[in-house]
């Protein structure tokens, strides 16, 4: 094994660049040619490549730092008894002299001017449109490279008469770009520098074209400069592989913010947004566009008016508070839910009379053990039956099928300081009502404290959402998805009941039963709701 210094290449007709991105660290391997850092001048990125495979040993820079040509970037392990050097000769970088018309009056082609070994570059930016007074070395395009970007200058003053390129096209030098008509000065040659970066080159001698090496890593043309960090030109702050890697995963870079050095985007930047879009906490621009907001704009693509902007304040005081941010993802949850479900309730009452006193007198009993005995824990094991005798409640739509599941894990809505929370309780077949009213009280108690984990609240079968403890007769729950039914309960009454002969006082409880139309009918959920009454009427049907 060997040490081997890789150092800047020839990087063409630059004097000193900044270093904006490490694309390695200290263990890593590397392979010839991979991408070691990413410098940055006034008119180009480009990524500096290893000419020796290995370890790396040791980082030589870091980011800020001003490199130029020979300057040590890294020292890596090289296998082999003998490393090669690192210093390989290469053809000398080429700095072709652009020739310019002489002052005429008629239209005027502009070609694409010698970019160096690079074919098929990708326009990935325009930057003119016709009309546009052009001016000598003004920028009109931005090509990109799979290891740099670039701007290509026009060689002529004029007005731009019809613009040949468009974004998404491929072009190579001599490619037709513009054509200007009006005044046309003379202008200097234009450099165009190509930096050859497989490996140091030697100094070029005179501007001579000579082909650079195919992994050519990057081109700069005599444009105007844009700050790097705060890019006029509407492009995203990042190197060519970066973009590259965010066109692969669909990101739109210009959403994302860079946590690098001057704002620029890193590859972990992209990662980080990929996964804040896929968990739902994040929503790209073209995804709020196409579902109206949980405060209710959008809405173009179902056919509605836009929602109406009001300048409240005019009407008088106001003030204004941002929602949290589970009232932010839940609200968003049930707009999707309430929107692409549709949804039937079915309201009726179940006689809870004696399931009442029985209820009260077991607290009695079990006063000592310190665990309460609420209606819903009731209401639980009464909705597990129904679920077994009516399965299809207890489903969840996949394509064209069903799938019904053999678990029944039945979750609650709980009113907490920051929002409606939906713990869940698992197994519930297989607990009984003073177990099942002690886990509900801890999940409560977890929810209302903000220490509810995400396992707490994931895999319900059916949901429950109790408003007896406030008030109300019916309501319309909106279904969880991916379930598909959810019963709503308010606060119990004492009514007169007709027995047949006198009317009698008796304690009803509302029930309130959405459901989703494609996978349960009418019938079924009146059947479903009328059986959760038996129960409720007579607990003991739970045993059957």
């Amino acid at each position: 094994m060997a040490l081997v210094e890789v150092q800047v290449p020839d990087i063409g007709d630059f004097d000193e660049v900044t270093v904006i991105e490490l694309m390695v660290k200290v263990g890593d391997t590397v392979k010839a040619e991979q991408s070691l850092i990413t410098v940055e001048s006034d008119k180009a990125s480009m990524e500096i490549p290893s000419s020796t495979a290995g370890v790396v040993k040791e980082m030589r820079v870091a980011l800020g730092d001003k490199v130029k040509q020979g300057s040590i970037v890294l020292v890596v392990e090289a296998a082999g008894a003998a490393a090669a050097p690192a210093a390989t000769p290469a053809a000398p970088a080429a700095v072709a002299q652009v020739a310019v018309a002489p002052v005429a009056a008629g239209p005027v082609e502009v070609h694409v001017p010698d970019i160096g070994d690079f074919k098929d570059v990708v326009v990935i930016e325009v930057m003119v449109k016709p009309g546009d007074n052009i001016k000598v070395e003004q920028s009109l395009i931005t090509v990109e490279s799979d290891k740099a970007s670039m701007e290509i200058p026009s060689s002529h003053a004029g007005v731009l008469k019809e613009l040949k390129v468009k974004v998404g096209d491929k072009v190579n030098i001599g490619d037709l770009l513009a054509v200007l008509e009006g005044a046309v000065s003379a202008a200097a040659p234009i450099a165009v520098a190509t930096a050859a970066v497989a490996g140091p080159v030697a100094a070029a001698s005179a501007p001579v074209a000579v082909p650079t090496p195919v992994a050519a890593a990057a081109a700069a043309v005599a444009a105007p400069a844009h700050t790097p960090g705060a890019s006029t030109l509407g492009l995203p702050h990042a190197s060519p592989s970066v973009r590259k890697f965010a066109r692969e995963l669909g990101v739109p870079l210009e959403e994302v913010k860079g946590s690098g050095l001057k704002g620029r985007i890193t590859d972990s930047d992209v990662q980080a947004f990929t996964k804040a879009i896929m968990s739902g906490a994040a929503q790209t621009k073209a995804q709020a566009a196409k579902a109206p907001a949980a405060s209710g704009g959008g809405g173009s693509e179902l056919g509605l008016i836009p929602w109406p902007k009001v300048d409240f304040a005019k009407f008088g005081p106001i003030e204004r508070k941002e929602m949290g941010r589970i009232k932010k993802i839940s609200g968003a949850n049930l707009l999707r839910n309430a929107i692409m479900i549709p949804a039937i309730t079915n309201h009726d009452d179940a006689d809870i009379t004696d399931l009442e006193a029985f209820r009260v007198s077991t607290n009695k009993e079990n006063e000592k053990s310190g665990v309460k005995v609420t209606m819903l824990a009731f209401l639980i094991k009464a909705c597990v039956a129904a679920l077994k005798k009516y399965p299809e409640f207890n489903s969840s739509l996949d394509g064209d099928a069903l799938v019904y599941k053999n678990y029944w894990h039945i979750g609650f809505a709980a009113d907490t300081p920051n929002g409606l929370m939906v713990p869940v309780i698992r197994d519930c077949d297989k607990k009984g009502v003073l177990q099942i009213s002690q886990e509900m009280g801890e999940l409560a108690k977890k929810a209302r404290d903000g220490k509810l984990g995400p396992a707490e609240m994931s895999g319900a079968t059916f949901t429950i959402s109790s408003l007896g403890g406030i008030g109300g007769k019916y309501f319309t729950p909106i279904i969880n998805a991916p379930e598909v039914a959810i019963l709503g309960v308010c606060k119990s009454t004492m009514e007169p009941v007709w027995d047949g002969k006198t009317f009698q006082p008796r304690l009803m409880l509302p029930l309130s039963l959405t459901w989703d139309h494609r996978v349960i009918d009418g019938a079924a959920a009146a059947r479903f709701n009328a059986f959760l009454g038996q129960i409720l009427s007579d607990f003991r049907r739970v045993l059957l």
